[in-house]
């Protein structure tokens, strides 16, 4: 038997940044959705010049929160003369929003026209949030969105067995004080079966426990400089054996 799935509710601070009670932290720094998206995960994982060449790329994310980074990685694909052929992008969330909270969540923090039809089209296919991978396909199939609902921890070895390898992995589960379910030894060891054997990561955080868990996993990482005033934030790769 699954736990009912309890979806997120949209609560916005006073700024506009979209807010979760549960975790008590926010979706994306004040600075900007989309801008972070950029600088933390694109740009810490190298693309779009790691895909560049290739039949097929993978993606995975520990956090599909409102999809931005998503939509991010699919805009930046989709400019790309020199893209691959094919993107699939994986993404677990324990509490999804809603199809009408996604389309609200959009409309107040998208600010990119192009990245808008890309929104709605998600909104449009988002799945009913019943437990279990739910796959989606866009652009006539090239780009595959599998997003996930549930508990990281019996999704990711799931993901494993079914022979998913990540080229790229966004670690975006908010902050290891806040949702430390989300940055246990489990879900690094299940990471470090997905990843594939050139894979890189990159996450908002620079917190020592994330740091000991990723080398006690064969993840090499550096400190480079965080986004919308953040000291540091964490890159690397998978280890060389």
């Amino acid at each position: 038997m699954h736990e009912p799935l309890a979806s997120a509710p949209l609560v916005f601070r006073d700024d506009g940044t979209p807010y979760s009670p549960r975790h008590d932290d926010i979706y994306h720094s004040a600075a900007g959705a989309l801008a972070q998206a950029h600088h933390v995960f694109l740009n810490g994982n190298g693309l779009p010049e790691r895909w560049r060449g290739k039949a097929r790329f993978s993606v995975l994310e520990t956090g599909f929160g409102m999809g931005i980074n998503f939509l991010a990685t699919w805009a930046a694909w989709r400019d790309d003369v020199q893209r691959a052929a094919s993107i699939e992008f994986v993404s677990i969330e324990k509490h999804p929003f809603s199809a009408d909270d996604l389309r609200r969540a959009h409309a107040t923090i998208i600010d990119d026209e192009t990245i808008v039809p890309l929104a709605d089209a998600l909104a449009s296919a988002w799945p009913p949030l019943v437990p279990g991978v739910h796959r989606l396909e866009f652009d006539a199939g090239a780009v595959t969105l599998k997003v996930a609902f549930g508990d990281a921890t019996d999704l990711l070895p799931r993901l494993s067995r079914s022979g998913m390898r990540a080229d790229a992995i966004y670690l975006d589960g908010f902050a290891p004080a806040k949702n430390p379910d989300m940055w246990t030894p489990a879900i690094f060891a299940s990471l470090a079966d997905i990843a594939s054997e050139d894979a890189t990561f990159a996450t908002y955080t620079s917190a020592g426990d994330v740091k000991r868990a990723l080398l006690q996993n064969g993840f090499e990482y550096r400190k480079v400089t965080g986004f919308g005033g953040k000291r540091a934030m964490l890159v690397g790769r998978r280890g060389r054996s």
